[in-house]
């Protein structure tokens, strides 16, 4: 697969994989360079020098570079379809006249590049050394040549993402045997497996009184009239919603399918037609009020406005005394499923599988070290920064994976994502590339 060099092998020594091969060659010997077309695409030519740059930031100074002609000829062949296949896209988003990279954008870009690059060598003459084995012979001459593959980088990430939005690239699924592939062939690029915990819990929140859901509903009615009269949604949301992933955002939450949302907020958000605004919809989270933007067979786009009704100390210290009786029954042999209906927060997730131990949030941390499987751990507190919303988890482990070798069932979901965003573009390509005229030789 010819994307692969875009996908894997292009991150780079000197550039933390943003560049690609637009720059002419840097070469040790100018008396040995004859430069030729190897390529035309569109009205471009692409030169043999691009190839050999490319190729030589790949392995400085030959090194690692296969031997074997067919080999070397083999490498040459992909990384020409590679630069092809980027000049296919930066002619697109040069035709696009809504697609800009402005020059700032393209300098902060490569300033950070740059100094990522930088911070990876203890001294300035170590860094100037291994530039010279790259091919660049100043710092400066470096720079110079991030700025025109830093261009082409934000052009391709800008088409690519337009493109996407327009429904023009889309995922594709890929088959189990392509997964497995990629696996295989990549398995050096996975990081080691973490530890992995499975567990099931009951999580146990503070519950506001009747008198507090009064008056937060009462304060939701009050937005809803407002808004019904042609108040700005995000303005509100960004004044009102207590939901720290979306507040800054308007109220923004993207598209989201059935079985991401709990069922209260998916029950009317999948009834609503766009532009109209909910009355306050209960959930274990709060009230919202929800506003759909924008409607997709089996999807939607909306925003929201969260409120929580206020919680007092005496809400709070009853919740820790219920955790604390539930986790006695469950220690006591109580069954945990039976409790679990009973007392759950349907706002938390009833059991996790598989979850890297690295990932889990500081109160599972401490609680579960050094619990075995099928064993009760000490009673998790989840603190927040309001005390009086703390909530209170009685955990049981199912299970325990050591930290290892990536395996391909713990890495199958990211496999299958980034293989299909892989198909996809691939099939864009595929159609710019059929629409160019493209003539490649002998490279």
């Amino acid at each position: 697969m010819t994307l692969a060099w875009r996908f894997g092998a292009l991150a780079l020594l000197l550039t933390g994989g943003a560049a690609g091969a637009h720059a002419q060659v840097v070469p040790t010997d100018t008396s040995q360079v004859v430069d030729r077309v190897v390529a035309v695409v569109g009205n471009r030519v692409v030169l043999a020098s691009q190839v050999d740059q490319a190729v030589f930031l790949r392995f400085p100074q030959g090194r690692g570079l296969p031997t074997d002609p067919a080999q070397l000829r083999s490498l040459q062949r992909e990384v020409l379809e590679s630069i092809i296949e980027e000049e296919l896209l930066v002619l697109e988003a040069e035709r696009d006249t809504t697609i800009r990279v402005t020059v700032e954008q393209v300098q902060e870009a490569v300033d950070e590049t740059y100094r990522n690059t930088r911070a990876r060598f203890p001294s300035d003459a170590a860094f100037r050394q291994e530039l010279r084995t790259t091919g660049f012979n100043t710092p400066e001459e470096y720079r110079a040549w991030l700025v025109d593959e830093q261009r082409r980088s934000l052009l391709i990430q800008a088409v690519e993402s337009a493109r996407t939005q327009q429904g023009r690239i889309k995922p594709v699924s890929p088959t189990e045997a392509e997964m497995r592939a990629l696996f295989e062939r990549e398995r050096g690029g996975f990081p080691p497996r973490p530890a992995l915990v499975s567990l099931r819990q009951i999580v146990i929140a503070p519950q506001p009184t009747d008198a507090a859901k009064a008056v937060t509903r009462q304060l939701g009615d009050s937005i809803v009239a407002e808004l019904r009269k042609g108040a700005d949604f995000a303005m509100a949301a960004r004044r009102f919603s207590q939901d720290p992933g979306s507040r800054e955002l308007g109220g923004s939450l993207d598209w989201f399918r059935r079985g991401q949302m709990v069922a209260e907020f998916e029950r009317v958000a999948f009834s609503l037609r766009p532009g109209f605004i909910s009355d306050p919809v209960e959930s274990p989270f709060g009230y919202h009020i929800i506003q759909v933007e924008r409607v997709q067979p089996a999807e939607v786009k909306a925003r929201h406005i969260l409120l929580q009704p206020s919680i007092g100390p005496e809400r709070a210290d009853s919740a820790r005394a219920l955790a604390e009786r539930v986790h006695a029954a469950v220690r006591a042999g109580a069954s945990l499923d039976s409790l679990q209906r009973r007392y759950h927060d349907r706002s938390m997730e009833p059991e996790l599988r598989q979850i890297p131990e690295p990932n889990l949030p500081a109160g599972y941390l401490q609680s579960l070290e050094g619990v075995a499987s099928g064993a009760l751990a000490p009673l998790v507190v989840l603190s927040e920064d309001d005390a009086t919303r703390t909530r209170y988890a009685v955990v049981e482990v199912i299970a325990r994976a050591p930290a290892g070798e990536p395996r391909y069932e713990d890495v199958v979901e990211e496999i299958r994502r980034a293989l299909a965003r892989r198909i996809g573009i691939r099939r864009f390509i595929d159609g710019l590339r059929a629409a160019t005229h493209v003539e490649v030789r002998d490279p």
